[in-house]
Order: structure tokens, then sequence, then C-alpha cells
């Protein structure tokens, strides 16, 4: 990458501050982690630390909380990483101030110390120079590892770049790279986009219609899609505000070459519920008031004979309503299908895509399973991430 990384400075008994995503999914009742990839995922870069002597500052943030709310506090992430770091990972009781620079101060070479979740002070999604001077003060060295923050412009992954030597971590490294490979492509590229909206993804789609050979849609966004064409989609999910944005981005497709698919057939349920009616039909057929929530049979053939031959595929987005188990298959056996192509770059964009994969076991089958959600869709439409833009150049 055309950034510096921890690997290009002297960390050396130097206090590092690295920028970490943790914000991952916890137990109401018990407050459980109950999914640590992104964690796993992080391991890499402190361990490099921790091999170099370095006094390790972890911040992250968790959720989205209005103040000092201890059901989004980072207590049960900092038990969670010690076990998989297999070291004792302290929690700061706050992420500035004089107690917290008193815990840095009295750290050994390859100690490591989280601070307490940084959006607890509303000063970190505001960017506030002050804030971030603070956690600066915490640390010699800047490292950002939290590509899937990377797209939002926050004190603790923009604001202390200005004040700090500031690189990338090993994951970081890994996901630019990574995801460099579905902008510059082997081909046939296919991009198998699905989710709930197309308003969400305009974006991705306009500059993967310059990239890609052959474009395949499913999830609810498919939905405005269907409509577009003319096609009944009952009650399901569909954006009638993007009908012509649809028609746009199919007519480009035409004009440029873009193979670009849309389901054929499709799973409906009466309610979407796990306990519902719902049957098989094609998308000539979808009954008034029912809803669309799953590819079919057909469609996943298609998909699949338009994948064989591909040697770039990206897939961001899930075909279904995929936290419902029985409407999940579509997407289920779509990572299969990925997972098995021979030969093939094949990159997963993080959020919920990743969570079939990661569910499924099939992760190491893959090329790249992204950790960010908005960040990779924000890489991938081709823009600059202001988490990365402040970093070091090469």
């Amino acid at each position: 990458m055309a950034k510096k990384t921890v690997r290009d400075i002297d960390v050396r008994g130097k206090r590092v501050l690295v920028r970490v995503d943790f914000n991952v999914p916890l137990d109401p009742a018990s407050r459980r982690v109950l999914d640590d990839s992104r964690l796993r995922a992080s391991l890499p870069t402190v361990r490099y630390l921790q091999e170099r002597g370095a006094r390790i500052v972890l911040c992250s943030h968790l959720g989205r909380p209005k103040g000092r709310d201890q059901a989004q506090g980072l207590a049960p992430v900092a038990e969670r990483f010690s076990q998989l770091l297999g070291r004792p990972v302290a929690l700061a009781p706050c992420c500035v101030g004089p107690e917290v620079e008193a815990m840095v101060a009295s750290l050994g070479e390859g100690d490591v110390l989280l601070l307490e979740n940084v959006r607890f002070h509303p000063e970190e999604e505001k960017n506030d120079p002050k804030y971030a001077r603070a956690l600066a003060r915490l640390a010699d060295i800047y490292v950002n590892d939290a590509f899937a923050a990377a797209h939002r412009a926050h004190a603790s992954t923009v604001g202390v770049a200005a004040y700090l030597p500031a690189v990338a971590g090993l994951l970081m490294e890994q996901e630019v790279a990574n995801l460099s490979r579905a902008l510059e492509p082997e081909r046939p590229y296919a991009a198998v986009i699905g989710g709930a909206k197309i308003s969400t993804k305009i974006g991705v789609l306009r500059n993967l219609l310059q990239r890609a050979d052959r474009l395949l849609l499913g999830g609810g966004m498919a939905n405005t899609f269907l409509k577009a064409e003319g096609f009944p989609v009952g009650d399901s999910l569909a954006e009638d505000d993007y009908l012509d944005e649809a028609r746009r981005i199919m007519d480009e497709a035409r004009q440029r070459g873009v193979r670009l698919l849309l389901p054929s057939d499709v799973i409906v349920a009466e309610r979407v519920a796990a306990d519902a009616e719902a049957r098989r039909v094609s998308v000539r057929e979808v009954p008034v008031g029912w809803h669309i929530v799953d590819i079919g049979d057909t469609t996943l053939e298609t998909f699949a004979r338009a994948l064989e031959d591909c040697r770039t595929v990206v897939w961001n987005g899930p075909m279904g309503v995929m936290e419902l188990e029985p409407f999940a298959r579509g997407s289920r056996r779509l990572a299969g299908v990925i997972a098995g192509l021979k030969g093939a770059v094949t990159i997963v964009g993080g959020g919920e895509t990743a969570a079939v994969v990661e569910s499924l076991g099939l992760a190491d089958r893959f090329t790249h399973v992204s950790t960010g959600g908005g960040a990779t869709l924000e890489f991938l439409e081709g823009k600059e991430l202001p988490g990365i833009a402040v970093l070091q150049d090469a």
C-alpha cells in the first residue's frame, strides 16, 4: 500500500496507541462476546508490537452510546481479547485523563492496556482537537488497525494523526491490499451484491459497472430492480424513490456490456417470520400481500453458472432475510458456491456476508473476508477513506 505500516518504524520501548475495531456483538443477558472475528483479526498487529517490546494502548468504540453507558463498556471485550492473546489485557476506566496516563506510564514492554469505549465521549465523533490531543498524550506512535472504522473522520481514527507519527497496522495493510484486487481485477470479474436497500449501495454499483463483467443482484435490493422491470413484488421491501435509478443502472449495464442478473425465482412468505407459510415461485408470480424473503433454486443455479469461470468474485450483502433461519438458505448455498471456485480471487465484503461465511466455517476457503462493512463499501466505491488518508505516505 502507499502508506507506511508498523513495519516501517522503530517501536521498541515506545508507547503505541493502536486504534482497533472491537465493535463486536454482545449477548444482551450475559454480555458475552458472540463473534470474536474482529478481535482475532487484530492479533497479528498486537503480537508484532509485543515481540518488539512496545507498550501497547488499544482504543476502540462499541455501539453508539449516548454518554457513559456501561451496557456498552468494553470489559467483556478485554476479557475475551486477553484469552485470545494469552496474556492479561487491563481495562482503563476511561480514555483520557491523569488516571489513564498513570496506567500507561506503568506499562512494561509487551504489556497491553485497553481504553474504555472512546464513544463515551461525544468529542470522539466530532473529531474534537482537544480530545484528540488528550488521546495522543498517551503515546509516542499512532497505529490505525481499524479498517472497519476507517471511513469515519473521528478523533481516534483521524484526529490523533495530527499529533503523532501515524502508520497502518497489519490488518489495515491486509485489507487495503486484498480489496484493491477488486479494483484492478483478473477477469472475468463478477460482483455479487445483496442486502436490503439499493439506496445504500448506489455508489458501489456505479463503480462496479465500470469494472465488473457480471453483476449478480439479490436480497431486498433486487426487489427494487424487479419492480422497475415490471415484476410484481407483493408487500416486499422495495424503494419506489429509486425505481428510475435502478432503470438507469440496468441501461448502463447494457450499454457497457455488463451482464446484470436478477433473481428469476424467489422464496415468498405470508409474513416475515420464521414460522410463516413460505413457498418458491417465479418472479412473475409473487402473490399480492406476500414478501420476497430469499432467492430460489433456479436463481442459485444461474448465479453458480455465471460464476464458474470467474477469476475474481466480490460478494457483499445477503441474498435474503438471513437473520431468520428458513430464509438464510440462499446466502449459505451461495457461500458454498463461491468458496468452491478453483483458482479465483474471492473476496467477502464484511458485515452480514462475513457472518454467513464465518458461521459455515468457510472463511479459510476465501481469499479475503473483510472486517469492514461501510468502510468496505466505500473502498469499493473508489472513495478515499479518511482513516487511511491521514497516515504517513510510504
